[in-house]
């Protein structure tokens, strides 16, 4: 299990949660941050943090966000797991429930 960050993260990159994460593991994609499901020790830092209330533990994403548990697994598909955020920078992709929502009005 892991945490993950679901729609209220789309196209409102805050990044609180990840100057909280003490692993560096939430990386930043084109719309949204992603959770490294084999990188996050589960310690929570993260969620409170998160202003627009987008990060979940893995139980407890709510139903209308399901698609999410698998769009933060799958982002990292073809990265694999590089051991840290900072190393890799934004990543110019988006998992493809995000890629399909129209962009956010007062967005960042």
């Amino acid at each position: 299990m892991t945490y993950i960050i679901a729609e209220p993260c789309v196209d409102l990159i805050d990044k609180a949660c990840i100057e909280e994460c003490p692993v560096d593991c939430i990386y930043e994609g084109n719309r949204m941050l992603y959770i490294h499901p084999d990188e996050c020790v589960d310690c929570g830092a993260c969620e409170p943090v998160c202003p627009v209330e987008a990060i979940f533990y893995e139980d407890d994403v709510p139903e209308q966000w399901r698609d999410y548990i698998s769009a933060n697994y799958d982002f990292f598909d073809d990265l694999g797991s590089p051991g840290g955020a900072s190393k890799v920078g934004k990543i110019e992709k988006d998992a493809g429930v995000v890629v399909g929502l129209p962009p956010r009005e007062n967005a960042h």
